[in-house]
């Protein structure tokens, strides 16, 4: 009689997208990480930022087709800037290659992820262009959207999981989270208010800087112990 024998090691349970609570003041940690990451690499990250913003510059002025080609793409580039930050916490050696690791790495699921959030500004577009009513609804519904996809990326990309289920971890992981979240907004708001100062050059810094926040606040509240 023959024993079936399990082979080890067991493989761990796939990732549920469950995530925590944190506490409101973990917003300015996301912030100060943030920093910390761009200060270890700044001049690869400035030309990484420059080229982000002469590419959504390019994009956006072929009329409506172009910007719904950049948030088609959204996805992969921000799931290079992850792949970067993620190096760059691990004290590891960026290179160019890295920024560009969404488009060889669980791209099918990240493309699918660009199609949903495409169809998501398109609606939104469509609302912002229409009456006043419309534009106020558009605006109440722009928070849900941004919530929605603000971990996308970061799950499909890291943790393997289908675009609709990364949307729904995104969208439950931020809701949890709201105090913190809020938190973050308002100092965002204020940092996007001097970044535009300058001829809009401090954005140059606040693109990396908000890339590493939105990395360390994903290991926060997802994968923190």
């Amino acid at each position: 009689m023959s024993i079936a024998i399990e082979h080890f090691p067991i493989p761990a349970p796939a990732f549920d997208g469950r995530s925590r609570v944190v506490p409101a003041g973990n917003a300015f940690e996301w912030l100060r990480h943030g920093w910390a990451i761009f200060v270890a690499n700044p001049w690869v990250w400035i030309a990484v930022s420059l080229l982000l913003i002469i590419v959504s510059f390019a994009l956006s002025s072929v009329s409506l087709v172009g910007a719904m080609v950049f948030f088609l793409l959204t996805p992969m580039l921000c799931s290079g800037m992850l792949r970067a930050c993620q190096k760059a916490s691990n004290s590891e050696m960026l290179e160019v290659s890295d920024f560009f690791s969404g488009f060889r790495a669980n791209t099918n699921g990240l493309l699918i992820l660009g199609v949903i959030i495409m169809g998501g500004m398109a609606g939104f577009a469509l609302l912002f262009g229409g009456a006043l009513v419309a534009k106020l609804v558009s605006l109440l519904l722009l928070f849900p959207l941004i919530m929605t996809i603000w971990f996308a990326p970061a799950l499909v990309f890291f943790n393997n999981m289908s675009p609709v289920n990364a949307l729904k971890a995104s969208f439950n992981a931020c809701l949890k989270n709201t105090l913190p979240f809020l938190v973050y907004g308002l100092i965002v708001m204020v940092l996007m208010f001097f970044a535009a100062l300058p001829v809009g050059l401090g954005f140059l810094l606040l693109i990396p800087v908000l890339s590493g926040s939105v990395y360390v606040s994903y290991r926060d509240i997802f994968v923190a112990n």
